[in-house]
């Protein structure tokens, strides 16, 4: 077990801002995740502190970087124009909210399951392909702060080999519609080496769109969202339904991202998290 005092950390909020899709609270004080082949449940302790279910070696080299804990948000949260009231009540609503550092390959095959589907039915479908190829995780037995898992067993997201096994009638059995065809070409792709994510990380921001748009289903959407949540390029601002309708109301059709060159995407999480759950509290 690793504890550590965190500030701007809300996992509640992380799970339930649309960044990941295998992410689920236990109960008011406890999430559990599958990430990077493994099960992590974190335990929240109260005045800012939290418990990993991890040793020190995997908090250092997988989760610190995961939950982006070397960012200072709040200084984020500062520069937000003084004079731009609905991002200031957004970020207000949102803190906590921190953009996950995820692998590449499942970032990519989740977003082109997202396209034009709800959060529960992408989490289904990621749910159903990890089950079919992934590597079976058995839940840990955790002891105090901890409390027992929501599952008996887990399964890994598959490699780019495993996915790329299955055919396409095994694909489509996951729900995943005319995506099928899409995600059996992007796991060929990863497979063959033709999509190497250290290759790909080590691009520029317009060269790696540009790679990811020429993907088979890529569009921009997903590729911005790939870029913001797959390879940390939170320049990446991802528009949606929710956020064109935000900008068509709030900003006269458009945001203006020169203003956060470096925290666009962030700004943009803010914004998605806020305009989906502030009639809800």
């Amino acid at each position: 077990m690793v504890t550590r005092k965190i500030g701007f950390f809300d996992m509640h909020k992380i799970a339930d801002s649309g960044q990941a899709f295998r992410i689920r609270d236990i109960d008011e004080t406890h999430t559990e995740l599958v990430a990077f082949g493994k099960y992590l449940q974190v335990a929240d302790l109260g005045n800012g502190e939290f418990a990993f279910s991890c040793d020190e070696k995997d908090f250092n080299s997988i989760w610190e970087n995961y939950f982006d804990l070397g960012r200072d948000y709040e200084s984020i949260v500062r520069s937000i124009d003084s004079k731009d009231s609905y991002l200031k009540d957004a970020a207000k609503f949102s803190s906590g909210i921190r953009i996950l550092k995820q692998e590449p390959f499942e970032t990519t095959i989740s977003y082109i399951i997202s396209q034009r589907r709800s959060i529960p039915s992408i989490t289904t479908s990621v749910d159903r392909i990890s089950a079919l190829c992934g590597k079976k995780i058995e839940a840990p037995k955790l002891k105090a702060p901890f409390v027992k898992p929501l599952k008996d067993e887990y399964y890994a997201f598959p490699s780019p080999s495993g996915l790329a096994s299955l055919s396409l009638k095994d694909i489509e059995g996951t729900g995943v519609g005319y995506r099928a065809p899409y995600i059996a070409q992007a796991a060929k792709g990863f497979n063959d080496g033709l999509l190497d994510p250290k290759a790909l990380a080590k691009l520029d921001d317009e060269a790696l769109y540009k790679a990811l748009t020429a993907m088979y289903g890529v569009g921009t959407k997903v590729a911005n969202c790939v870029m913001l949540f797959g390879y940390a390029r939170t320049a990446r601002f991802p528009v949606d339904v929710w956020i064109q309708r935000i900008m068509d109301r709030y900003y006269g059709g458009s945001f203006d991202c020169s203003k956060y060159p470096e925290t666009a995407g962030i700004m943009q999480q803010f914004m998605f998290y806020y305009e989906r759950r502030r009639d809800n509290f």
